[in-house]
């Protein structure tokens, strides 16, 4: 097999402080490979995603990318579109509009904004639209008897949100059940079969943090199936969140953070902010990235 060498980097994205986010694999230049190919390497990076860096299709988009986790592809992913973006910047890319990034995915395109203003080489995506399904009194009440003894306030009904990256958002009542939460044996056996009910990738639970705290909410995303995983900083699901509190009613203001990771030693930090100027504006997930390691492989 004849092997070419491209740039490739590893970054840690939702920190500014190396190993306290979720690290993200980066291959430049990944035309003419096949899609077999780059679920080997995504399989061999062995990270939950690995992004494909294209050119684009659509003249309107800076790049492509193309996310695969250690199983299949992704339509789109919050901490590869974040992470993509800082390494391509971080390659010395110019963006078509400055402070701006337009990137082509499965879904179509994500607008990516600078947020320099309040935290030094972040950016934003603009969360896609998203699918929201509340469950069933049945589905309600096998979740509870779950999670339990968390409580889950239900004056914030849980439901499947689907982006793109489909999870389902429970809210519990507060930082401290949430970050306590354990589900071992038959909870996660219940679990495991709800989330496949639900056609979700697994369970984002959040809960608040009071005044003073490190963040608005505290948020664990647990992958359930096949592996039960805790994803360190999600992006897909803190779009998701943000999208639900506003069908809710129960936005806490037109921004706050969110800091996820606390249980695996992390400390991811996400901020969302609300574009009210137009009906229908979107809702920016930001945070920021570093870069891990910086070179070349033989793909």
């Amino acid at each position: 097999m004849s092997l070419r060498t491209v740039q490739f980097k590893q970054v840690d994205v939702f920190t500014s402080v190396p190993f306290k986010g979720n690290p993200l694999a980066v291959v430049f230049d990944a035309e003419g490979l096949s899609s077999a190919r780059m679920q080997e390497i995504a399989r061999w990076t062995n990270l939950s995603e690995t992004a494909f860096l294209l050119p684009p299709t659509d003249p309107r988009a800076d790049y492509r990318v193309r996310i695969f986790t250690t199983a299949l592809e992704l339509p789109f992913a919050g901490h590869p579109t974040l992470g993509s973006a800082h390494a391509l910047i971080d390659a010395g890319y110019t963006p078509k509009t400055p402070g701006r990034l337009v990137q082509e995915c499965g879904v179509g395109l994500v607008m990516l904004a600078e947020r320099g203003d309040s935290d030094a080489g972040a950016w934003a995506f603009a969360a896609p639209r998203a699918t929201i399904a509340p469950l069933t009194d049945a589905q309600n009440e096998r979740l509870a008897a779950a999670l339990a003894p968390a409580k889950i306030d239900f004056s914030a009904p849980p439901a499947a949100v689907d982006n793109g990256a489909p999870w389902l958002v429970v809210r519990v009542a507060d930082a401290a059940q949430c970050l306590a939460l354990s589900l071992h044996g038959g909870a996660r056996e219940t679990l495991a079969a709800l989330v496949a009910e639900v056609r979700t990738h697994g369970i984002a639970v959040y809960g608040p943090h009071g005044a003073g705290g490190p963040a608005t909410f505290e948020l664990r995303v647990i992958l359930l199936g096949a592996e039960n995983i805790e994803d360190p900083v999600t992006g897909s699901a803190n779009a998701a969140l943000a999208t639900l509190l506003t069908q809710q009613g129960k936005r806490p203001g037109p921004r706050y953070t969110v800091r996820q990771g606390t249980a695996l030693g992390r400390d991811g930090r996400v901020s969302i902010e609300y574009d009210d100027t137009a009906d229908g504006g979107p809702v920016w997930i930001g945070g920021s990235s570093v870069t891990v390691i910086d070179g070349t492989c033989r793909i």
